[in-house]
């Protein structure tokens, strides 16, 4: 049998010989790796590229910030984990299929959430399908969470192969080992698990050097629970006191999300210590990946993402981080819940930049398969864009409207609710009542000052663009409850 890595380089020399068309040749003479982090409720703030006063230490993250493109107005499809995953599988806003909330996630309040679908269909195309259709390893590692049974799981959505991921959003086990994982071996008592996936990816590296691979990491860290290495909690139980960050208030009031409701805490001070170690051992890793890909010959042809599922979690579940001065975090459709680290890095592709276009975790698929030279079929139905382009220098991305759609009440006490972004300004509306709030994120980025007396016509205006976009993604709102009042809903108003 001739070894499969020979007929991937006769198939790229005839591909660069002849003007051959077909989907063979959408492979590359020379394809480029990709190596995609996700790390699970990773806030803006929580990296140093973003926040040079942050409390947490990222230098390998920041380092990887430097070395590509950083994009300061990243932004996560949903403010929690499912819809967002399925967003950058797909490269679709969520709403399209109802994936709307974490799966499966279901909590009333004044009224009924809008019904909920609970898997990334089969019949999707993923990214992962469409690298190894390319030629590509695939290995997916880490939190799946994108459907309830094994057959909607990693290795029958594109993924060669899976190391831990199923249908739980947290580790079950915890962070040390047994992991009681159906997808992970337990290692020896007390191994740490983010060390243990960053282990599976090296030793993938090592296998795979002589083709292309597509790697999806997807840490578990920093999700709760709230475990780490004793060492590192210590040393940042002993910074907290240096810097005297335990002698003060650490949370706040956030908004009463009617009037009359209760007031949820928000954490306004970093100074976690277990969730700052976690921090650093998510940081260690993506340290120990980049020196491996050096050390093998690839970081030079390795395109690198690096992002979060949704903001940083502030308002309940031990409200580890603070993402200050954005407001809110994760389960808010507030900049906390939804603006994410969001990098680009490829040194023979990417030049190292910062820029604030506004950008969408749906935009990943269109730009890996650029950056990889893979053809997407005409019929693909896709909601993001390719940001090829832009991280060449070569061009520049046309304004568009961003779009948010959450119809349920959060574990974190964020309120149902849609938004759309459109230049510096991002319209909020609620779901319960319909109420509208604008703000200018150029002057306001803790979303604090309500400017829409001042911006009538734009409030119309961006009104109509998002309900427009409810009907083209069927978007699906709040229910009555028995003998309730109806909910508001944006056919009526």
């Amino acid at each position: 049998m001739i070894p499969r890595t020979l007929v991937l380089h006769l198939l790229k020399t005839v591909c660069v010989a002849l003007p051959i068309t077909g989907h063979i040749c959408s492979v590359q003479a020379k394809q480029p790796n990709v190596v995609f982090i996700l790390v699970d409720d990773l806030g803006y703030m929580d990296i140093g590229a973003n926040n040079p006063k942050t409390f947490y230490e990222t230098p390998n993250v920041d380092a990887l910030a430097a070395s590509g493109a950083r994009f300061t107005n990243g932004y996560a499809a949903n403010p929690v984990c499912s819809p967002t995953r399925y967003s950058i599988m797909t490269g679709k806003y969520p709403s399209r299929t109802n994936a709307t909330n974490y799966f499966s996630g279901a909590r009333a309040g004044k009224f009924l959430p809008a019904e909920l679908y609970n898997r990334m269909d089969l019949e999707e195309i993923t990214i992962a399908e469409r690298f190894q259709d390319a030629g590509y390893k695939t290995a997916f590692f880490g939190k799946w969470h994108l459907g309830p049974t094994e057959e909607y799981w990693p290795t029958h959505q594109g993924f060669d192969l899976n190391y831990g991921g199923f249908s739980r959003g947290a580790p079950p086990g915890g962070y040390f080992s047994p992991y009681k994982n159906p997808r992970l071996k337990d290692g020896p008592d007390g191994e740490h698990l983010t060390g243990r996936l960053t282990n599976e990816v090296l030793r993938t590296l090592e296998e795979s050097k002589d083709r292309p691979f597509f790697i999806y990491l997807s840490y578990y860290t920093v999700h709760t629970p709230l475990q780490a290495p004793k060492d590192l909690v210590q040393k940042y139980q002993v910074k907290a006191t240096r810097l005297g960050l335990d002698e003060g208030e650490d949370f706040a009031d956030e908004e009463q999300v009617l009037p009359g409701g209760r007031a949820r805490k928000v954490r306004i001070v970093q100074d976690h210590a277990v969730y700052a170690a976690m921090v650093e051992t998510m940081d260690r890793s993506v340290g120990r990946i980049v020196r491996k890909l050096e050390e093998l010959g690839l970081r030079e042809d390795t395109i690198i993402c690096f992002t979060g599922d949704n903001g940083g979690l502030s308002t309940s579940e031990g409200s580890p981080t603070s993402n200050l001065p954005l407001r809110g975090g994760k389960g808010w459709i507030y900049e906390g819940g939804i603006r994410e680290p969001f990098i680009i890095s490829h040194p023979s592709q990417v030049k190292p930049t910062t820029d604030d276009a506004p950008v969408s975790s749906i935009d990943f698929y269109p730009t890996l398969l650029d950056l990889a030279g893979i053809r997407k079929p005409k019929k693909d139905v896709l909601d993001g864009i390719s940001l090829a382009p832009l991280l060449s220098g070569q061009g520049s991305l046309e304004e568009r409207d961003l779009f948010w759609h959450y119809p349920h009440y959060s574990n974190q006490g964020g309120f149902p609710g849609g938004a759309i972004r459109r230049g510096d300004y991002k319209l909020v509306e609620r779901y319960e009542d319909g109420r509208l709030h604008l703000y200018d994120l150029s002057t306001d980025l803790g979303e604090k000052v309500d400017v829409k007396a001042n911006h009538p016509e734009l409030v119309a205006s961006m009104k109509e663009s998002l309900h427009n976009w409810y009907l083209e993604v069927d978007a699906q709102f709040l229910r009555a409850k028995a003998d309730g009042p109806n909910p508001w809903h944006p056919e009526a108003n």
